[in-house]
């Protein structure tokens, strides 16, 4: 079962809207028209949406992946992010093979989360080096462009000593900035004050961050990342699909993790949030995922959230929210709703 599952909405091609950054093209617009963003203070300029591998090798083959790679591209994307503990590093073959088969890497943000690989868990100085090297063999090319260091995998590996090493990752060229995952605020102020004494800058942060899952981010995460002017890319955009509002039968979703996550949402909070994406939906003949994507580019510290797809279908509805603006009467009727 997918992110999305089955769908009734055919993806629409929609105009340029008003955004925070600037005016979108339309959907399918030409490479060289493409909208690009700054992602935060890392240097890198890309599409305000990162397309995530997490389910190429996985429930996604080669083929397939390819396909979404391809429309994502085509569509104007340009920034992949994977992990190296994604379907145990065969997401990063997949999209290894893609760079080598298409000659891509130059054009493309690679982004990439370590920490969790089995093989060399943690950040400690060591399984650090060790994740980045296989990453780079499997990836197929010779640097990670935003290397984000995964806190939740081992709390007890000192700050100082991943950002030592990550200095001297940088140093050599196999990484060219630092992103950061499952890191709380007192950890990123931690790595501020040790960035003045010439560690590399955290520039980027990959929270689960959605309309309906907020409490991770909102409060604490969201003001420092403001006030240090980090480049947010949340992921779980579409809380496991339920956003997508292609699930919505409690019956229908199983009994797997995926069917438990999605089960999670199916309350009156959830519903209503649905039914608020369905009515603007409709009045801006977008899919809902669009409006779920269009709520987190309208909040000001978000720079472009991490997605996942399953077939190229997926894409287009997805892309679809990069281009349309939502108004504050929009706003406040979703705010409304998930309240």
């Amino acid at each position: 079962m997918g992110l999305f599952g089955a769908s009734a909405h055919t993806p629409t091609p929609v105009m340029p809207a008003e955004h925070p950054s600037g005016p979108l093209p339309v959907q399918g617009a030409p490479l060289g028209q493409a909208v690009r963003v700054p992602l935060g203070e890392t240097g890198f300029e890309i599409f305000p949406l990162l397309l995530g591998g997490a389910e190429f090798g996985w429930h996604v083959g080669l083929a397939a992946s390819h396909a979404i790679l391809d429309t994502y591209r085509a569509r104007g994307g340009n920034a992949v992010h994977t992990s190296d503990s994604y379907a145990a590093g065969r997401s990063e073959h997949v999209i290894g093979q893609w760079f080598r088969s298409r000659g891509n890497r130059d054009e493309t943000v690679l982004a990439v989360k370590v920490g969790r690989n089995p093989d060399h868990p943690g950040l400690g100085s060591t399984n650090l080096v060790r994740s980045v090297e296989a990453s780079l063999t499997r990836l197929a090319t010779d640097r990670i462009d935003v290397l984000y260091l995964d806190g939740s995998a081992q709390r007890s590996t000192v700050l100082e000593d991943t950002l030592a090493t990550a200095e001297w990752l940088v140093e050599t060229g196999k990484i060219r900035t630092l992103g950061a995952a499952g890191y709380t605020a007192a950890q990123l102020v931690e790595a501020r004050i040790l960035s003045s004494a010439g560690y590399p800058r955290i520039t980027a942060l990959d929270v689960p961050y959605n309309v309906l899952r907020r409490e991770e981010f909102d409060g604490d995460l969201r003001l420092v990342a403001g006030a240090q002017g980090i480049a947010v890319t949340p992921s779980q955009a579409l809380e496991h699909g339920y956003l997508s509002g292609a699930h919505r039968d409690r019956d229908r979703v199983g009994a797997s993790v995926r069917g438990r996550q999605l089960a999670a949402n199916m309350n009156r909070r959830g519903a209503r949030t649905l039914r608020a994406l369905d009515r603007i939906a409709a009045e801006l003949a977008v899919p809902p995922a669009a409006v779920a994507i269009a709520w987190l580019l309208a909040q000001r510290v978000v720079a472009a959230p991490i997605v996942s797809a399953y077939a190229v279908t997926h894409v287009d509805e997805l892309v679809q929210g990069v281009g349309i603006h939502l108004s504050r009467a929009h706003l406040a009727e979703i705010a409304r709703a998930v309240d």
